[in-house]
């Protein structure tokens, strides 16, 4: 049971009042049983966390995919200077001359912008070289660990439409308290409702709002992969004729090993485009997978990087002060 519990939590965590009540009745067992087996997961740090999951860019955030090309003997401490940003989520060591890779994002706010703030984290890690990867196009972003072994190997990634939505004062009140973490308890949201004043009906009406407007991608529980045997990820790159990237970051966005698809430029001294997120239990299932996929393609140039350290990996905490107050101690 704990593997399907696992993968419905994944999927959608239901956003009632008691959710892990409405979680049981699905799966056939009691509120009190999913509650400790939820504990215990958590206990063992096989679920991460359990909140809301935003879109960075519809919050007014500016973001990309950074990598930095750090000698050796430097690694330790550009990547203790590069997580003390608040921006930055993910910050991976990679089997590449491009060697830390993370993910950096700026406050609406930002006085620095995108490119200064990592012009000023080059320069302090004394970075040999530096490239910045936004997201030109987006083919999928779903992070589901197949913890039951019956996911289909391809699944069709689904475009939902959204409702246009201008955040409020009151939304933004809301999302500060749906990235909370939430505790394993029979009211989770409650604490979250006395704090705002709020009824449940108000709060979940706020947040269904966020949700179809696309503000929030979803509220769902995260894994730490390893725990949850899942130990190997590689960063499937490819290189693509720029006519060409939707058609194949579509094909590619099919396999449900694929977690992340995008489309991003190219640099001088790194030819690839289009990036796909693979995840397994094994190094050589990630290599299998990567494999099929340029089979069923037919692309040639591509490579993988694979992730052997992690140097950080949270949430983003929104409209937090402390990125006025990293802009104010380094620029």
């Amino acid at each position: 049971m704990h593997d399907t519990l696992l993968y419905q939590m994944q999927n959608a965590f239901p956003m009632t009042e008691r959710p892990f009540k409405a979680i049981a009745d699905e799966l056939g067992t009691t509120e009190a049983e999913v509650l400790a087996m939820v504990q215990k997961l958590k206990d063992e740090k096989i679920i991460r966390q359990t909140s809301a999951i935003f879109d960075t860019k519809r919050l007014g955030y500016t973001s990309s995919l950074v990598a930095f090309k750090v000698t050796e003997t430097d690694i330790d401490r550009a990547a203790e200077i590069i997580n003390a940003h608040p921006g930055v989520s993910h910050n991976y060591l990679r089997n590449h001359d491009y060697n830390i890779w993370f993910t950096m994002a700026v406050a609406p706010d930002s006085t620095l912008g995108l490119e200064r703030t990592i012009a000023i984290l080059k320069e302090q890690t004394g970075a040999e070289d530096a490239i910045i990867l936004p997201t030109i196009k987006m083919f999928k972003i779903s992070v589901k660990m197949d913890t039951t072994g019956k996911r289909a190997k391809k699944e069709k990634v689904k475009k939902a439409a959204h409702k246009a939505l201008d955040l409020t004062p009151r939304h933004i009140e809301v999302i500060k308290e749906l990235q909370k973490d939430i505790a394993v308890t029979e009211e989770p949201f409650r604490e979250a409702i006395n704090r705002l004043g709020m009824t449940y009906d108000e709060f979940f009406t706020i947040a269904h709002a966020l949700k179809d407007a696309g503000v929030m991608r979803r509220f769902a529980t995260i894994l730490n992969h390893r725990r949850a045997g899942f130990s190997a990820n590689a960063m499937s790159v490819w290189s693509v004729p720029e006519v060409e990237g939707e058609r194949y970051g579509k094909m590619l966005a099919e396999f449900s090993a694929v977690s992340h698809c995008y489309l991003r430029p190219t640099y001088p001294g790194w030819p690839y485009n289009l990036f796909a997120m693979v995840h397994a239990k094994t190094q050589e299932a990630c290599d299998t997978l990567i494999e099929e996929m340029a089979a069923e393609t037919g692309l040639k140039e591509y490579s993988k990087l694979y992730s052997t350290r992690e140097f950080k990996k949270q949430r983003l905490v929104y409209f937090d002060d402390a990125f006025s107050a990293w802009e104010a101690t380094n620029g």
